[in-house]
């Protein structure tokens, strides 16, 4: 059996890299990728963490330590690297 990983203090890599495509408070029509979350707030952390208007998509999100790694940076560039692996196709030749 694994041990659970937790998040990481002032990291917050999940709430800038990906995009969401789901309604936040403050955001309806969610936000691109690169973007702070606009429910992040200056200490790193989410102000709707653990409330039912926080997105599904935000609550399943769970630490790992292939996501993760062992720094803040590294989180971010993951992140960012599976956000370009998995975008919809946009009609580019192949």
């Amino acid at each position: 059996m694994s041990k659970s990983l937790s998040c990481r203090p002032h990291c917050a890599a999940c709430c800038i890299a990906p995009s969401i495509s789901s309604p936040i408070p403050g955001m309806p029509d969610g936000k691109p990728a690169g973007v702070s979350c606009i429910q992040l707030m200056d200490d790193l952390r989410c102000a709707i963490f653990g409330q039912p208007e926080r997105p599904a998509c935000c609550s399943g999100l769970q630490p790992s330590l292939e996501m993760c790694g062992t720094e803040r940076h590294y989180a971010l560039t993951w992140l960012a690297q599976l956000e370009i692996a998995t975008a919809p196709d946009q009609g580019l030749p192949r």
